[in-house]
């Protein structure tokens, strides 16, 4: 490669990223660039306004995971909240989300961006920020797969007036094919770059989000200047003869990934194409994740189920084959969240995932931005909504993941997909291991077990029920379908974009 590997979401996302790497810029200033423009192709995804993390390896130096998620806002008992249900229709089922201002956590994508430039990259931030602020201003055309979420989110991106007229110009609802603009985030976009984050948390913009999310919701003057990116040590762990580093505590996914992972490495059956081991694998994680997670002020709980003395009890679980006999489902979400990775010419690799929910449902009209729904996304909350003592980062799936050989890193990966980016991403690895090419492994049928019930894209090899654990049932799926993730991934000769969800990639 001449100067580098991208792999995201949409097309734009990733001709952004690729603009930025060969006008000189690294991987950090790319996957910077990149997603804030997905904030443009992808915004029914993600924003300014939602939460994410970024691991980054830089060259040389011990790699770093910026952790820009969504805070908790302080409690404030007996206020009245704007906090309400929505029934958004996927086809084969209905699904009830929680919006309203109440919903909207404290906001960390711009602030964690604006670190991750400030500390790694080497562009200034005018030209970082260049094709994201070209494409809010000249508009994208929706594809198939943003017009359909565009499609099943309309009842929150419509929900406010200043929504309607960003989202139905005209009166008519944009889907796919039709161009979306957004002047009013291009012009924040240029705020930034002049005043920097303390616009968004301190200043101006923290005053129309106030206006805006505040009256009725839970978030105060003091809680967006108190919001911190935290930079951390990446969970470290190996798997097969590799070292995979990813996202630790206080979020949850890395952890359980890392986990499942090595339930099936020191059990010696990560190798096998028996997908019975996997399930079961799965089924052990779930149990692992519900007994170490009934302290909702205390995230970082979940990090006991690595400790030798505990996981060596879950791995004998998993040995007998026994399992719990019910191992309760996962809090339901679609998980509206995505991904880029990307590997520079000179080896620098910066896996990011961002998500904004399914957003709150009010758009600040000032910023064209929405904020996120994170207080209402039950994934987040298993306790219960508003049961936070005080501000704190929430739990979240989100992977941002790289796995390192002798020579540097082989691949950087993430996933889209809630509870199912755990699933998704472990496949993915598991198909490499089979010396499946990139494209292969990502685009191959992919299992992921809610509850009792199997979920089965088409072609997985189950012919039995009775093959599988006692008290499992299947629910075979007629097509491939963004329920089961959006991997976008890189290595150093390939990039693939997950197709489920209309994902890009390209060598450059």
């Amino acid at each position: 490669m001449k100067y580098g590997a991208i792999a995201g979401g949409e097309k734009t996302t990733v001709q952004s990223a690729r603009d930025i790497l060969e006008n000189a810029g690294n991987a950090f200033d790319a996957a910077v660039g990149a997603v804030f423009t997905s904030m443009v192709s992808e915004c029914n995804l993600t924003g300014p306004g939602g939460g994410g993390a970024l691991l980054a390896c830089p060259v040389n130096s011990d790699p770093v995971l910026f952790d820009f998620f969504v805070d908790t806002p302080p409690p404030q008992p007996g206020k009245e909240l704007d906090f309400f249900s929505v029934w958004v229709d996927f086809g084969p089922s209905q699904q009830e989300f929680h919006v309203g201002q109440g919903s909207a956590a404290v906001p960390g994508n711009t602030a964690g961006l604006l670190k991750v430039h400030e500390r790694l990259g080497q562009l200034p931030l005018n030209v970082v920020l260049a094709p994201a602020i070209a494409a809010a201003r000249q508009g994208i055309v929706f594809n198939e797969a943003q017009g359909y979420v565009n499609e099943i989110l309309e009842p929150i991106l419509t929900h406010s007036e200043s929504g309607k007229t960003l989202f139905a110009p005209d009166g008519k609802f944009l889907k796919a094919g039709d161009r979306f603009n957004n002047p009013a985030f291009a012009d924040f976009m240029e705020e930034l770059i002049t005043q920097g984050a303390d616009f968004f948390y301190k200043g101006r913009g923290s005053s129309y989000i106030l206006n805006t999310v505040g009256q009725s919701g839970l978030l105060t003057a003091d809680c967006l200047a108190n919001y911190k990116v935290v930079e951390r040590v990446p969970l470290k762990s190996r798997f097969n003869g590799k070292t995979i580093y990813t996202n630790p505590t206080p979020s949850v996914g890395g952890t359980l990934i890392t986990f499942t992972l090595q339930l099936l490495e020191r059990a010696n059956t990560a190798s096998s194409t028996d997908i019975m081991n996997l399930v079961r694998a799965m089924q052990v994680t779930t149990a692992a994740r519900k007994d170490s997670s009934n302290d909702p002020n205390d995230n970082y709980q979940i990090s006991q189920i690595l400790a030798e003395n505990t996981f060596e009890r879950y791995l004998e679980q998993y040995r007998s084959l026994q399992t719990a006999a019910e191992t309760g489902n996962d809090p339901p979400s679609r998980g509206a969240t995505t991904q880029v990775s990307i590997i520079d010419k000179a080896g620098n690799a910066a896996s990011v995932t961002t998500t904004n929910g399914e957003g709150c449902g009010y758009l600040i009209p000032e910023l064209g931005v929405m904020l996120n729904n994170m207080l209402g996304e039950e994934d987040l909350n298993p306790s219960g909504f508003h049961n936070f003592l005080r501000q704190q980062r929430l739990p979240t799936m989100i992977s941002p993941t790289v796995i390192m050989g002798n020579d540097g890193p082989e691949l950087v990966i993430g996933s889209g997909g809630s509870n199912r980016i755990r699933s998704a991403m472990i496949q993915v690895i598991l198909n490499l291991m089979k010396n499946m090419d990139l494209e292969r492994a990502i685009q191959s049928s992919r299992i992921h077990l809610e509850g009792n019930v199997l979920h089965c894209e088409p072609g997985i090899p189950i012919h039995d029920e009775h093959e599988l654990p006692d008290g499992i049932q299947t629910h075979q799926w007629d097509e491939q379908n963004l329920f089961f993730g959006g991997v976008n991934a890189v290595t150093p000769e390939e990039a693939v974009g997950d197709p489920r969800r209309g994902g890009s990639g390209l060598i450059c």
